[in-house]
C-alpha cells in the first residue's frame, strides 16, 4: 500500500503544484551532468564516440538508479513517513501539467492570433523547427506531441515505478533525458546512438500501453474510438521511430484529423480540419488516460503486500 500511495501522492503534487525548482529538481541534475560528459566526449572518431556514448548510456541511469535504491532502503523501515517522502522523489519522473501547460501556451498564442509566439511556445513540446509551420501545422504539431509524450513524461516512468520501484523510475527518465540531449541524429549520431536504443526499447511496452490508454479515454469522451483504432494498427508503424507513432496515430483517429511532419510521415485522414480547439481535446483525452493509468498501476501496487514494485 505504501507504493500505492506514493504514487497517487505523486500525481496529485503534479496536478496541483507542477514541477519543483530547477536546484532540487532530479532531472536538471541528471541534465547537468549529461552536459558536462558531453563535454568530455570525444570529438572525433565513430568507435570511440560510440563506446564514450554506450557508458554515458549506462553510467548515468545506473547512478540515479541507485541514488533511488538508496532513498528506498532508507525509508522502508518507515512506511508512513517513507510513502509521503517517495511521492516527493518519484514526482520529478514524469510532467503531466508541465506538458498540457506546454501546449496551453501554443494554443493561447494562436487565439491571440500571435503565430510566432505560437511557434516559440511549440519549442517547449518538441525539437522541430517551428519557424514556417501555419496554424494548422502548429496545431498537428502540438496534437502529436502531447500524445507522444503523454507516454514518455508519464506512463513510462510510472510503468517503471509499478515495476521496479523508484529505481525504475529514476532510471527510465535518466535514459529518456540522454535521448533528448544525444540521442538524436545529426551532431550526436555516434555519441547518442546507445542512448536512443535503449529509450527505443524501454518506451515499447510503455507506448503501446498508452495508445490504447488513448483510446479508451476517447472513447469514455465520446471520441471516435473506432477510427482510433483502425489508423493506429493502419499508421502506428509510419514513424521512424519504433513508438512514437502508436499514441500519436490512435489520437489522430480519435480527433479524425491528419497529422503530417513534412518529409517524414502522415498519419490519419484529413476528416476533420486542423483548429486550435484539437489541443484542448487532445489534453483531455491525454489527462483521462494518464489518470487511468495512475488508477491501474496504484490498483496493481495495492494488490503486492510487499516492496516498492511489482518486480522487486
Amino acid at each position: 500500500m505504501t507504493a500505492a500511495a506514493a504514487l497517487l501522492l505523486a500525481v496529485a503534487l503534479d496536478l496541483a503544484c507542477g514541477e519543483p525548482p530547477a536546484p532540487v529538481h532530479p532531472v536538471v541534475w541528471m541534465g547537468n551532468m549529461i552536459q558536462a560528459l558531453k563535454r568530455r566526449a570525444p570529438r572525433s572518431g565513430r568507435l570511440a564516440e560510440l563506446l564514450f556514448g554506450a557508458v554515458m548510456a549506462l553510467a548515468v541511469p545506473c547512478l540515479f538508479a541507485a541514488l533511488g535504491a538508496g532513498i528506498a532502503a532508507l525509508i522502508a523501515p518507515h512506511p508512513i513517513v517513507g510513502f509521503a517522502l517517495s511521492g516527493l522523489f518519484l514526482k520529478p519522473t514524469f510532467a503531466l501539467r508541465a506538458l498540457r501547460d506546454a501546449a496551453f501556451g501554443v494554443r493561447d498564442a494562436l487565439a491571440a492570433g500571435d503565430v510566432p509566439a505560437a511557434r516559440g511556445a511549440l519549442r517547449s513540446l518538441c525539437s522541430r523547427d517551428p519557424s514556417e509551420l501555419d496554424e494548422p501545422a502548429l496545431v498537428a504539431a502540438s496534437v502529436e506531441s502531447v500524445a507522444e509524450n503523454a507516454s514518455d513524461s508519464f506512463v513510462a516512468p510510472l510503468f517503471y515505478f509499478t515495476l521496479f520501484g523508484l529505481p525504475g523510475a529514476l532510471f527510465y527518465r535518466a535514459v529518456n533525458t540522454l535521448d533528448a540531449m544525444v540521442g538524436y541524429h545529426g551532431r550526436y549520431e555516434y555519441l547518442g546512438k546507445a542512448s536512443a536504443r535503449l529509450d527505443d526499447a524501454l518506451n515499447f511496452v510503455p507506448a503501446r500501453i498508452t495508445a490504447l490508454l488513448l483510446l479508451a479515454a476517447g472513447w469514455l469522451r465520446g471520441a471516435d474510438a473506432r477510427r482510433g483504432l483502425a489508423v493506429m494498427l493502419r499508421d502506428g508503424g509510419r514513424t521512424e521511430s519504433p513508438n512514437a507513432g502508436r499514441p500519436m496515430a490512435a489520437m489522430a483517429g480519435l480527433l479524425r484529423v491528419e497529422l503530417e511532419k513534412r518529409g517524414h510521415y502522415r498519419l490519419g485522414d484529413p476528416v476533420a480540419p486542423l483548429r486550435r480547439g484539437l489541443i484542448d481535446e487532445a489534453c483531455r483525452i491525454v489527462v483521462l488516460a494518464s489518470l487511468l493509468f495512475a488508477a491501474i498501476a496504484a490498483a496493481a501496487l495495492a494488490a503486492v503486500p510487499v516492496g516498492e514494485g511489482l518486480l522487486r
